[in-house]
């Protein structure tokens, strides 16, 4: 906002990691505390990164849905927009359909053998090519914004990976290729082994988050107040898990581990991060399979819950380790 040419209030950044159908819910949960808690709107954020499911709610904040009909839809109410009511009541299935025989992308796993691309990417990389159809994104993009074009906020940025190279691509950047928002979407949301890689031009792209949970380190050259990262895909303490849980803990680690160095990079450049991240008692909820629909609900509940308490405690003042004599959690991890 600014008055006179003079801006009044911070400029803000929002990120908005994978996740799948769970972590669309949770986001959803998490960005109600926040917009409580701050007296913001999201939409009002300078940029908005999203990726995966992400890109998702970052596609309908850039188009002018608000975080209350996001809630509102996604817990079914009289008063819901009735098309955001139908589009989070048909979630992916909790299992993909049998993948085709032959690795999605061996190019792209030979170039994590060379060290040139993530080794998540690479192992993504050797599943086999999914065949799962992502027909209900290209019908919510279409609801957004007219065929061919895209969201009305100037800065909305969908991070998808071109599945042959491994090079990060930002959809809505000006950098970038453009891409009309059903093709964005789709390519962001492209998990691999579950979905068909999306085609435009020619290239191949799939899911952003096989390079990274969130891509927060695209906002570091902007010079940013503070960045706002939303990322249910990392956890600072995660606590013990079970059964698929652990496997998905392999997962939610790397991704972790690679958030850590980008808020590092943001908050090296004076930026305050500001990161919100699934507890326990969340991950309790969620289970091993993120796209396990049947939980959404709970998921959800626990989110309005659990986040409330988080974003108050990472909006809290850090206590002067001089008298402390230590940093808060959040300030060693980069939270």
């Amino acid at each position: 906002m600014t008055t006179t040419g003079r801006r009044t209030a911070p400029s803000r950044g929002l990120v908005l990691g994978c996740g799948g159908t769970l972590g669309a819910a949770w986001t959803i949960g998490a960005l109600h505390s926040l917009e409580e808690a701050l007296r913001w709107d999201p939409r009002d954020a300078d940029v908005l990164v999203g990726t995966s499911a992400g890109a998702e709610l970052a596609a309908m904040l850039g188009a002018g849905i608000g975080v209350a009909e996001l809630l509102a839809a996604q817990l079914a109410q009289e008063d819901a927009r009735p098309e955001l009511v139908r589009h989070f009541a048909a979630p992916p299935r909790a299992f993909p359909p049998r993948p085709a025989a032959f690795p999605g992308s061996p190019r792209l796993a030979r170039g994590a053998l060379r060290g040139t691309v993530p080794a998540l990417a690479g192992l993504s990389a050797l599943l086999p090519q999914g065949r799962a159809d992502a027909g209900w994104l290209a019908a919510l993009a279409d609801q957004l914004t007219p065929a061919g074009q895209w969201v009305g906020h100037p800065a909305t940025w969908l991070v998808a990976a071109d599945f042959d190279t491994g090079r990060r691509t930002v959809f809505g950047h000006p950098d970038f290729p453009r891409a009309a928002l059903r093709d964005a979407l789709r390519a962001s949301w492209a998990v691999p082994g579950w979905f068909r890689p999306v085609r435009i031009d020619s290239r191949r792209y799939a899911d952003g988050g096989i390079l990274s949970t969130a891509s927060a380190d695209l906002l570091v050259p902007h010079g940013l107040d503070e960045v706002y990262v939303v990322a249910p895909m990392s956890s600072v303490s995660p606590g013990p898990r079970r059964g698929l849980g652990r496997a998905e803990a392999l997962l939610r680690r790397a991704m972790t581990r690679t958030l850590n160095d980008e808020c590092a990079a943001l908050r090296a450049t004076g930026t305050r991060v500001v990161r919100i991240e699934p507890t326990p008692a969340d991950l309790d909820v969620m289970g091993g399979n993120f796209m396990d629909g049947g939980r959404r609900p709970a998921v959800l509940e626990t989110a309005l819950r659990t986040t409330r308490a988080v974003v108050r405690d990472r909006l809290a003042p850090a206590p002067d380790p001089r008298r402390t004599g230590h940093l808060r959690d959040d300030a060693r991890t980069g939270a």
